[in-house]
C-alpha cells in the first residue's frame, strides 16, 4: 500500500510540474505575441506617418504655386 501512495504522490507531483511548465510556456507565448503585435502596429503607424509626411512635403504642382503667389499678392 505504501508503494501505491508513493507512486500516486509522485504522479501528482509530476502533473503539477508539467502544468506549471505549460502555464509558463503559455505566458511566454502570450508575451511574445503581444510584442509582435505592438511592433507590427508601430510599423504600420510609421509607414502611414512617412507616407503622410512625404505627401505633405512633396513639391506642389506649378498651378498651385502660381495660385499661391497670386493669392498672396491679392491680400497685400
Amino acid at each position: 500500500m505504501r508503494n501505491v501512495e508513493r507512486i500516486s504522490s509522485l504522479k501528482s507531483e509530476l502533473l503539477d510540474i508539467f502544468m506549471s511548465m505549460e502555464v509558463t510556456e503559455h505566458e511566454q507565448r502570450s508575451r511574445s505575441a503581444a510584442q509582435r503585435n505592438l511592433r507590427a502596429r508601430r510599423g504600420i503607424e510609421l509607414h502611414k506617418e512617412f507616407k503622410r509626411l512625404s505627401r505633405d512635403i512633396a513639391p506642389l504642382p506649378e498651378d498651385a504655386l502660381s495660385e499661391d503667389v497670386l493669392g498672396d499678392d491679392e491680400m497685400h
